[in-house]
């Protein structure tokens, strides 16, 4: 009796022993993330069509550096390096959170429409404003004249898109699979309303329309960078601050609400930031598919679904992916910058493909 009594003490201790090694493992895990990210940038600032080298980014970085290297990295690289960090973090997150509160490994900004509202509003904004242009030279042939008025009209209808399927499920009370299945319906209804605005559109105004669609990181300055981050920042720490209620979610609806999760306002509130800093990296960049989708079922399957880590390798993760397509988009047949958004589909196909293939049942 004595000792199965001080085997039973020493049960919990073990249990404790292995909990901490466990979270020992995934913050390493999440600090390997950092460094590589941090190299990836590195390596994307250096590389270009430019001829720089590391000494040079580095005295330019510090201020000792003038010239052309100085404009290239400070006004075109730098900026680039940034908004892919930023944007590959939010939509990784936005598609963490989407995936947790619909109860679906394949929901994410691609999946419920966001993507294609957003196409809609710039195609409507390039023909209701005349933003398409022809430039003389055949490398950038193509130019967005009004990318503001492109920019904010792509914004407001992925945000109408994310309203409507939100307001739906609150009103009617869709099951998360119901909000899966209303953002495919909406995300059909604009890709066909986009088809209609080309098939009327002039042949520049749907070479500018099929060129927003391309998905580019070069399209931002500091100003679009600067607005990125801050929302990105922003969005993280509200999921980050709601993590326990996520892990509670993924145990299911009935036992959240027995732990205290007011589950329908949770999911309400997180779809819609997720899907705010979803239409504005959209907005900004055209459309980037599958980052979402990607980066947090990487780390689903490396760290499990403990959302105090689950969050932060996401968005580690959704930064390495996209910098190191934008970074092989720009130096694959370099001088020609190949669309970053091919790229990435490129390594979403195949994983949604397994996905499907795996069968994933609902927890």
């Amino acid at each position: 009796m004595v000792e199965q009594a001080s085997l039973d003490k020493a049960h919990p201790h073990q249990a404790a022993r292995a909990f901490q090694r466990q979270s020992a493992h995934q913050r390493l895990i999440i600090l390997g993330l950092i460094v590589l990210t941090l190299a990836l940038a590195v390596i994307a600032i250096n590389a270009g069509a430019a001829n720089t080298n590391p000494m040079q980014v580095l005295r330019t970085l510090l201020g000792l550096e003038s010239g052309t290297s100085n404009i290239v990295i400070w006004n075109i690289r730098l900026p680039r390096v940034i908004a892919g960090m930023a944007a590959g973090a939010g939509l990784a997150v936005a598609g963490c959170v989407m995936q947790t509160c619909l109860r679906n490994p394949l929901a994410s900004p691609s999946t419920l429409g966001i993507s294609s509202a957003a196409a809609f509003g710039a195609n409507l904004a390039i023909v209701a404003f005349g933003a398409g242009s022809i430039h003389s030279n055949t490398r950038d042939a193509v130019f967005i004249g009004n990318p503001y008025a492109v920019t904010l009209s792509a914004f407001g209808f992925s945000m109408v898109a994310m309203m409507l399927i939100l307001l739906l499920a609150r009103l009617r009370g869709f099951s998360p699979e119901s909000v899966v299945l209303a953002g495919v319906a909406f995300g059909s209804l604009f890709s066909a309303a986009s088809t209609l605005v080309q098939y009327f559109a002039e042949d520049v105004q749907v070479a500018a329309m099929v060129f927003w669609t391309f998905g580019d990181l070069g399209r931002v300055a500091w100003q679009e960078v600067a607005i990125l981050s801050t929302l990105v920042v922003g969005t993280f720490i509200f999921f980050l601050l709601h993590r326990w209620d996520y892990n509670a979610l993924d145990g299911g609806e009935e036992a959240a609400k027995s732990l205290g999760v007011h589950v329908e306002q949770i999911r309400f509130r997180s779809m819609l930031v997720a899907s705010l800093i979803t239409a504005v990296a959209v907005s900004f960049m055209g459309i980037i598919g599958f980052i979402g989708l990607i980066a947090p079922q990487m780390m689903r399957r490396v760290l499990g679904i403990d959302h105090r880590f689950l969050i932060p390798a996401s968005a580690v993760t959704g930064a390495a992916l996209l910098l190191f397509s934008d970074t092989l988009a720009r130096t694959m047949i370099s001088p020609v910058v190949l669309p970053v958004g091919a790229i990435t589909s490129f390594f979403g196909a195949p994983l949604f493909l397994f996905l499907l293939a795996k069968g994933y049942t609902r927890r």
